[in-house]
């Protein structure tokens, strides 16, 4: 169940790109507050990525740095209980209070490690803004980047949801991440489906707790 529960997608290499859709916000500034989501998303980004390249820990893949930089600078920034709703998808309903707290705790876990791990894959990334389209909400938007890096014969199409979030540092909230065509909470609400029918909720917690665990290991300096 384990391996068929993640390897219909290879999600690793996709939130490695997605793991910059939220470097864009690891830094935020209430003088942001006032900006535009693409405005805020593009200068970020390029400040982000200058910081991550000049540093030569993170580029060197020091686990618990990264996962430390991720867990405090991006995750606090994301609508996350929004983003665990919408990923475990009918079967939050059914799960309680306690429960919808241990899927936050894993699918957060999830989430830390492998954009930590994808960090050192920026480097000599660069990217730009496509113009925003109108919006029939122009508090929910759809802000469009790309990404190129050196000798890269394709952009990376990166797309951000985002709701605004009055009162807070950054004025907006991302709550989905679209990586090359690929919604990612689309995708894990598709896997953590087949699980939840499989196994009840306390199934699929027990699926990324394995998951964490096994993740955890294999980052684990080798003595």
């Amino acid at each position: 169940m384990q391996g068929r529960f993640f390897h219909r997608y290879s999600l690793r290499s996709l939130m490695a790109a997605g793991f910059l859709a939220l470097t864009a916000w690891m830094q935020p500034a209430m003088a942001q507050a006032e900006k535009s989501a693409d405005a805020m998303v593009l200068t970020m980004s390029n400040e982000v990525l200058a910081t991550i390249q000049s540093d030569p820990a993170l580029m060197a893949g020091n686990m618990p740095r990264l996962i430390a930089l991720v867990d405090t600078k991006i995750m606090p920034l994301v609508n996350f209980p929004r983003m665990t709703a919408s990923a475990v998808g009918p079967g939050w309903r059914q799960a309680t209070p306690e429960q919808r707290l241990r899927l936050q705790e894993e699918f957060k876990t999830l989430l830390v490690r492998t954009y930590a791990g994808a960090l050192a894959q920026v480097q000599g990334m660069k990217v730009s803004a496509k113009p925003m389209r109108a919006s029939a909400d122009p508090k929910d938007v759809i802000v469009r980047t790309e990404l190129r890096g050196p000798g890269a014969a394709e952009p990376v199409q990166l797309d951000y949801r985002l709701e605004q979030a009055p009162g807070t540092a950054v004025g907006w909230r991302i709550y989905n991440v679209n990586v090359m065509g690929v919604w990612l909470v689309e995708t894990y609400r598709s896997q953590f489906a087949q699980e939840v029918n499989a196994r009840g909720i306390d199934g699929l917690i027990a699926s990324l707790a394995e998951r964490n665990k096994a993740t955890a290991q294999a980052a684990a300096p080798k003595n």
